[in-house]
């Protein structure tokens, strides 16, 4: 049986090509919404999307809201979300609010499959923003469990840092709060990027989500 998928944009003319587009990919389209609030309406508790293509920036209720009720309500649906730019900020908060993946609204369709199955197969789906090992934890693929063991490979300071990462501080802010200068902390970052095979502080709260070194 095809997922069945729900499609939450305010831009009419987007969101029904996009509608279109997931048809072809050979997904069913529950239903179209123009924000979070017409969406929580038009849930049904007998009738529930397997995943919900979720835009972060819309009137009454935007991507942000959303995910949170979803989160609250409805955990099991999975949420994609959507943007017209690729935001580090955005994509963390949207993570910490439940969001399994998040993909910029000019990818290819291949790129949107790919993203939609990986969610409903494995769990999750981050484009390139993660790689190496963490991709494996994520997927829950690593027979090695690299994911737990690289916690115990971390110093109270490296985890310290962490935890600030998944924050909206920038690392000016994270560096004054830790009382340490902007340089100790870009080291600190290098290192866990090196440590972890990351590549970009968002791969660095996937990693903390993941491992439950913050909670979501």
């Amino acid at each position: 049986m095809a997922a069945k998928i729900v499609l939450v944009d305010d831009h009419v003319l987007l969101r029904k090509g996009l509608a279109d587009l997931v048809s072809n990919l050979g997904f069913t389209v529950l239903f179209e919404a123009n924000n979070g609030k017409e969406f929580c309406e038009k849930l049904k508790p007998d009738n529930l999307p397997d995943l919900v293509l979720l835009d972060i920036n819309m009137p009454q209720m935007d991507g942000y809201e959303t995910s949170l009720w979803l989160k609250k309500n409805y955990p099991d649906i999975r949420i994609l979300a959507l943007s017209m730019h690729d935001d580090e900020n955005a994509v963390i908060r949207m993570l910490k609010n439940g969001a399994r993946g998040y993909i910029l609204k000019d990818t290819e369709p291949s790129e949107l499959k790919t993203a939609i199955d990986a969610i409903l197969q494995k769990g999750f789906y981050y484009s390139e923003m993660v790689t190496g090992r963490l991709v494996h934890s994520i997927a829950g693929t690593d027979d090695e469990g690299h994911g737990s063991q690289q916690i115990l490979h971390l110093t109270e300071r490296e985890i310290e840092f962490l935890k600030m990462a998944c924050t909206e501080m920038t690392y000016k802010e994270i560096a004054d709060k830790m009382y340490l200068s902007p340089r100790t902390v870009d080291g600190y970052r290098d290192t866990l990027f090196q440590k972890l095979e990351i590549k970009t502080r968002t791969g660095l709260v996937i990693y903390a989500i993941k491992n439950g070194i913050v909670q979501v």
